[in-house]
């Protein structure tokens, strides 16, 4: 099968797309025949060796974390689903022609496959986050750095929660944050007395999820630091917010993604699309910013 590869940490030069042979499924998993899988900023920092400690890369690997497809193997112990179901879920090395997940579910007929390859990663953070700071119904709650792909889910998610959202993202990205049903502003200079003016009552809670350096602002915005969270920021417990960086429920977070396409509360909007052979630039251009919602690497025919 092909797949892209590295086989040491560094820049863009390191990938390749490569000819090497399937993965074996192993017990509790499912192996599918990729259709598309989603494009992460953890993806590029893995292949640079930010989580790697200092120590060398220990075997080739594959970037991937989400994927959709078919399921063409299930391993031992796995019950409910069969070859020839289409999947979505989590696993490693998902970009590739085939991949093993480790938690899918059935993907719904109201989602894209596109979509669902996007869909994990975004809704597990979003909730993760959401659920940190315990935003509820009545609750007021501001999103910094809101149009891209875990900014997406969580305007949709915390909306559905009876939340008033609050989202801030660059001057083009303004129509897309209330499109999605969230009060929008810019984040450059004056925006925390623009967020106080477009607030009803009271902020409640926020989430950083650009790691802009904007927590201060977020614990004065809501009086509690207690309720701001960051998932980029690791410098948050300084100012008494929390960080959230370590998986939660993945199998409940698809569970809330299936049934919000069922409803029509959810949806992941796929920006950008690149084959496979196009994986070094689908990196690289995650560099530029200002993100809007999610980039997908169609590994097999576009459906």
């Amino acid at each position: 099968m092909r797949a892209v590869r590295y086989e040491r940490f560094g820049g863009p030069e390191v990938l390749e797309v490569v000819e090497v042979d399937e993965p074996e499924v192993r017990p509790g998993t499912v192996r599918i025949r990729v259709a598309a899988a989603g494009i992460n900023p953890a993806d590029r920092k893995r292949r640079e060796g930010a989580f790697a400690g200092g120590r060398p890369l220990a075997a080739p690997a594959t970037p991937g974390f989400e994927a959709a497809g078919t399921v063409d193997a299930v391993g031992d112990g796995v019950t409910g689903v069969e070859p020839g179901d289409e999947v979505f879920g989590f696993g490693q090395g998902t970009w590739a022609e085939v991949a093993v997940l480790d938690v899918w579910a059935p993907r719904p007929e109201a989602m894209p496959v596109l979509e669902a390859a996007a869909t994990p990663v975004p809704v597990e953070t979003a909730l993760r986050a959401l659920d940190a700071v315990r935003v509820g119904e009545g609750d007021t709650v501001v999103i910094s750095g809101a149009a891209g792909g875990v900014g997406t889910a969580a305007i949709q998610l915390a909306r559905a929660r009876g939340a008033i959202v609050i989202g801030t993202a660059s001057e083009a990205n303004q129509e897309y944050l209330e499109a999605l049903g969230a009060l929008a502003t810019t984040y450059d200079t004056g925006w925390p007395d623009r967020v106080r003016d477009l607030a009803v009552a009271e902020v409640d809670a926020a989430l950083d999820l650009a790691g802009a350096g904007v927590i201060p602002e977020l614990v004065a915005l809501t009086g509690d630091a207690g309720r701001v969270v960051s998932i980029a920021d690791f410098s948050a417990g300084d100012h008494g917010a929390q960080v959230t960086g370590s998986t939660g429920d993945r199998a409940a977070a698809l569970a809330v993604a299936a049934a919000g396409y069922e409803d029509g509360s959810l949806r992941m909007i796929v920006e950008r699309e690149y084959p496979l052979d196009e994986a070094v630039q689908a990196q690289e251009d995650g560099r530029a910013g200002h993100a809007r919602g999610r980039s997908v690497l169609l590994v097999g025919a576009r459906p």
